[in-house]
């Protein structure tokens, strides 16, 4: 099957040589001429741009958009909103906001062109493992892309499925990397904890890796803490400045519009806030109360 992929990073980049290696034609275009030219050289058709891109796919066409959320994905997909003819799939494999998602399809289906939003996890070791896809949209547009899913997923029975109308796709997505949030902060904390009862002296990559098997707690996410404590014990390259990639604050903005009580994701997301700031202003003030009604020490700035 012959797909067109905008947006070679590390995933658009893994997901096109994993559909080369799965037999399927690949016409990519990227910003970057080295990604495309990189992509070339694994067997790819290397696009100088989008309407090029376009020309070289039989119809009806399929485009796969793996850009950034937000404007960048807002303007490649009004791009092709203008070029691609009825009966086109545009899918939308990127981190969007699930309203976006349905105003997107709307659009599109005025043109008669067809809209999937597919929520894809994986990340960077897609192209040995698989990919797990959420798609939203139309069944029948599913269906027609349904041997592209199956290559990209796991295997062929599982790893992928259609969650429902135009904008589930991402919305599953949001979900997903809400729970993600909670379920790495358990494990942040459980691990601060050991570390710091400093008078058993515990390996802390060992017990990561005695976890990995048998314990109900094991997880990817646990293998991939084995790795980092085994390759840093203390983790002292590293800094306690914790980024969001914006899904964990869609989650949280969700569960207050629903009435969705998440403490757990909620909580998360307010410990990756406290990560990056040095000296936080509230941490201060506390200080300066305990200090005002009870004549507690408090520590000074030198």
């Amino acid at each position: 099957m012959q797909l067109g992929i905008i947006g070679l990073g590390r995933m658009g980049s893994n997901m096109a040589e994993r559909l080369l290696l799965g037999g399927h034609e690949v016409v990519a275009f990227d910003m970057d001429a080295e990604a495309a030219a990189m992509a070339s050289s694994r067997g790819a058709v290397a696009a100088a741009s989008v309407e090029s891109l376009i020309s070289k796919l039989h119809t009806p066409r399929a485009v796969w958009v793996m850009v950034p959320s937000g404007s960048p994905t807002e303007d490649i997909l009004k791009t092709l909103g203008s070029l691609l003819s009825t009966g086109d799939v545009v899918i939308d494999g990127g981190n969007s906001n699930y309203e976006d998602s349905i105003r997107r399809a709307a659009g599109f289906k005025v043109r008669g062109i067809h809209f999937l939003d597919v929520g894809t996890s994986g990340g960077i070791w897609g192209l040995k493992e698989g990919y797990c896809l959420m798609v939203g949209g139309e069944k029948e547009a599913f269906l027609r892309l349904e041997p592209v899913f199956k290559t990209l997923a796991p295997a062929p029975d599982r790893g992928y499925a259609h969650v429902g109308p135009s904008g589930a796709g991402h919305f599953v997505k949001m979900v997903h990397n809400g729970i993600e949030y909670g379920l790495m902060q358990a494990y942040a904390e459980g691990f601060e904890l050991m570390d710091a009862k400093k008078e058993f002296g515990l390996d802390l990559g060992q017990i990561a890796g005695v976890w990995r098997h048998g314990s109900v707690v094991r997880s990817w996410l646990l293998d991939l803490a084995a790795s980092s404590l085994q390759d840093d014990p203390k983790l002292d390259s590293l800094k306690a400045y914790v980024e969001d990639s914006g899904e964990g604050r869609w989650t949280v903005q969700e569960s207050v519009k629903l009435g969705v009580p998440l403490p757990v994701i909620t909580l998360a997301l307010q410990a990756r806030f406290r990560s990056r700031q040095e000296q936080p202003f509230g941490a201060r003030l506390l200080a300066a109360l305990r200090n005002k009604f009870g004549g507690h020490e408090v520590k000074m700035n030198r």
